[in-house]
């Protein structure tokens, strides 16, 4: 039955979801209450019994009983420089014990405050009070994260699509500093923005989409640049000779993908690279190279431990790990310790591998700054991980299992959307003191200019979609916005790192304004800034939010060459994704050129008469009072095709195309450095705007 058709849900049962941040109804396009069916399923998912009104009442009780017994919440998220209130008895004594070893008392009093001048960091709360005792974790962040250094535009990449002459088949950390060195010492650029680069399953064939990853912990070892790997030049005798054999397999696959209308084949890639990996892994290391290995290990710790070793037993069991032996399926589980023993070698390949992936990452980094890149690389961190992956495997404690994140219906989908991405459980997050949240960002930024968070709205909340039912029978459940948010406010400040929020589609009354407030920019591309509270009229350039990345497309939106031509419409015709018929879906979308075509001639940017062009376009966002422009990368040469198609998965080649001409020719990086389009976009772009 569906949602809006189930009788409202009993009294006992909405209490108990409110107490949780679950919510009962949710507003907009098919807004209506949710069902009871749904609340019963995210609760359990939190591990709250509530299949009766019986059993709702007694968790309810409970929950409210375990509330006025504790001394403290188990986490405490203030910012510097506001005085804080505790809600603690008036008798309680407290003290905070900083993470540098220190300590401060705090006055007694009717009422108790953290004051705001206590240092920046992750603390521990201590309060005693009628003979008992708590702690709380306690994170002072501050008001706002790292402003970014002036105005500057860049380059919007999918870098697995971007192939060299070197690289083995797909765009690798190689090419990525190429490309950061071409685009800032050559162009001006400011940054190069990226997809996300974690770590993908290791099944065959594999998930191509960046943002379904085993782990977002980790990057991907697909993308290490096997000839920037310092031991390549030790290789000597049988292992010289394979791996010589590898790299001219490799260069034949390359041509392959070069070829006219080829797909990028990220299994074969990997086979070849993995044979030739370890063969480097058994190449005797220096004692320094060594030492620094020995560093990273320590450095990361368990968190490294773990996913090296659950790669290791999806080797051995495949990379679904709820279908493991039930002494593996938790990383805490009976049988561990002596798989981990059986598996050491294997294990420590996997140790060796992120160890890898990292230096390289260093060194992209640093290629991009060494170029005068004020930003540098700007890394993406996917909403999610893959419910079978190495993350999900060892973050199960405070992810929601059987739950999907998704999208309620709204006037786009009236189906809503599921991506089949565990969500973090909020109680479970703050009982942990966002640990899990904070050395995810801390990793993440580490090797970033900037950060871009995929659906920033989920700091404030997220939809949960129950196993077994459909995206529109899922729920808003929220999280405490102000520790998320200051959680990653003091791991940008401690990275230096700006960050983006991806703030597309339906975003919740407010929203916008506490991430601006924050420093948090926003996503504006150019085809959705009109006056909706208005007329529906073109958004001029001085409206548009200073505080933002302005662009004119996104993998999941069509390429500029596409819109331009109407290319667009007529694949989703071809794939049956219209919503309209095909005659009225065109007027649309030639009606929307046209409006822009008129405001761009207004503004001088087109001459009368003359058709949109992408130079003038691209003027338009210079314009625009936004910190960062971004040029999708493939708009240099006229790629008519999107990265992703959003509503398929075989009917589409998604995450699988190399960047191409508008005839589908593929382009190297060196083509790409050599046409006329990247001179002139970045002389233009580099002509001052507003600021």
């Amino acid at each position: 039955m569906p949602a809006q058709d189930a009788p409202p849900p009993p009294a006992e049962l909405v209490a108990l979801a409110r107490a949780y941040g679950v919510d009962s109804s949710y507003p907009g396009p098919g807004g209506q209450a949710v069902g009871a069916r749904t609340l019963v399923a995210v609760l359990a998912a939190m591990g709250v019994a509530a299949g009766t009104p019986e059993e709702a009442r007694e968790s309810l009780e409970r929950h409210r009983a375990e509330q006025r017994a504790r001394l403290l919440p188990p986490c405490v998220v203030v910012r510097q420089g506001r005085r804080t209130a505790l809600d603690v008895p008036a008798d309680a004594r407290l003290r905070v014990e900083l993470e540098d070893g220190g300590s401060w008392e705090l006055p007694r009093g009717h009422s108790h405050w953290v004051p705001g001048d206590l240092p920046l960091g992750r603390h521990t709360l201590v309060a005693e009070s009628n003979g008992t005792g708590a702690k709380a974790v306690l994170i002072v962040a501050p008001e706002r994260l790292p402003r970014l250094p002036g105005r500057s535009w860049g380059f919007l990449t999918q870098l697995y699509s971007v192939l060299s002459d070197r690289s083995w088949g797909m765009g690798d950390l190689g090419d990525l500093a190429e490309l950061a060195q071409w685009a800032g010492a050559g162009l001006g650029a400011g940054f190069v923005q990226l997809n996300p680069l974690h770590a993908g399953l290791p099944t065959s064939p594999s998930d191509p989409s960046p943002y379904r990853p085993s782990s977002r912990r980790f990057a991907d070892p697909v993308h290490l640049r096997i000839e920037a790997v310092p031991e390549y030049a030790y290789l000597t005798g049988d292992r010289r000779d394979q791996a010589e054999e590898l790299s001219r397999r490799a260069a034949r696959l390359r041509e392959e993908v070069l070829g006219h209308d080829a797909l990028i084949d990220r299994d074969a890639v990997w086979r070849l690279k993995r044979e030739a990996l370890e063969l480097l892994h058994e190449v005797p290391r220096g004692p320094g190279r060594q030492a620094g290995y020995e560093a990273y290990r320590r450095g990361e710790g368990e968190w490294l431990r773990r996913h090296a070793l659950w790669n290791a037993l999806a080797e051995e069991h495949g990379s679904d790990w709820h279908h493991w032996p039930k002494g593996l399926r938790h990383p805490d589980g009976p049988q561990i310790a002596q798989a981990e023993k059986e598996l050491a070698d294997r294990v420590e390949f996997h140790r060796w591998l992120a160890w890898q992936v990292d230096q390289q990452l260093v060194a992209a980094q640093r290629a991009a700054r060494e170029a005068g890149m004020p930003v540098g690389l700007i890394h993406d961190l996917a909403v999610g991980v893959h419910p079978d992956g190495a993350d999900a495997w060892a973050l199960q404690d405070v992810l929601a299992g059987g739950i999907a994140v998704g999208a309620p219906p709204d006037a786009f989908n009236a189906h809503g959307q599921d991506w089949g991405l565990p969500p973090w459980r909020p109680d479970a997050l703050a009982e942990a003191g966002y640990a899990p949240y904070a050395e995810l960002l801390r990793a993440v930024a580490r090797h970033a200019g900037a950060l871009r968070i995929d659906h920033v709205m989920g700091l404030f909340r997220l939809w949960w979609v129950p196993a077994g039912h459909p995206p529109t029978e899922g729920v808003y459940v929220r999280y405490d916005a102000e520790a998320m948010l200051g959680v990653l406010a003091l791991e940008a400040h401690r990275a230096g790192t700006a960050v983006i929020g991806e703030d597309l589609g339906t975003v919740e009354p407010g929203v916008r304004e506490e991430l601006a407030a924050r420093g948090v920019l926003g996503t504006s591309v150019l085809w959705f800034e009109r006056d909706w509270q208005g007329d529906g009229a073109v958004l001029p350039p001085d409206r548009w939010r200073p505080g933002c990345l302005a662009t004119l497309t996104t993998h999941d939106l069509p390429s500029t060459a596409a819109r331009l031509s109407g290319e667009h419409v007529e694949l989703r015709h071809r794939l049956g994704l219209l919503a309209r018929p095909l005659g009225e879906e065109q007027e649309r979308a030639a009606a929307e050129l046209a409006d822009w075509r008129a405001e761009l001639a207004a503004r001088g940017l087109l001459r009368p008469g003359e058709p949109l062009t992408m130079p003038a376009l691209y003027g338009f966002l210079r314009a625009t009072p936004a910190e960062l422009v971004g040029v999708w990368l493939p708009d240099l040469v006229g790629d008519p095709r999107p990265q992703n198609l959003p509503g398929t998965w075989d009917q589409y080649p998604n995450w699988r195309l190399p960047v191409a001409d508008g005839a589908g020719t593929p382009v190297t990086l060196d083509g790409l450095a050599a046409t006329p389009a990247a001179s002139l976009l970045a002389h233009l772009l580099a002509t001052p705007g507003p600021h």
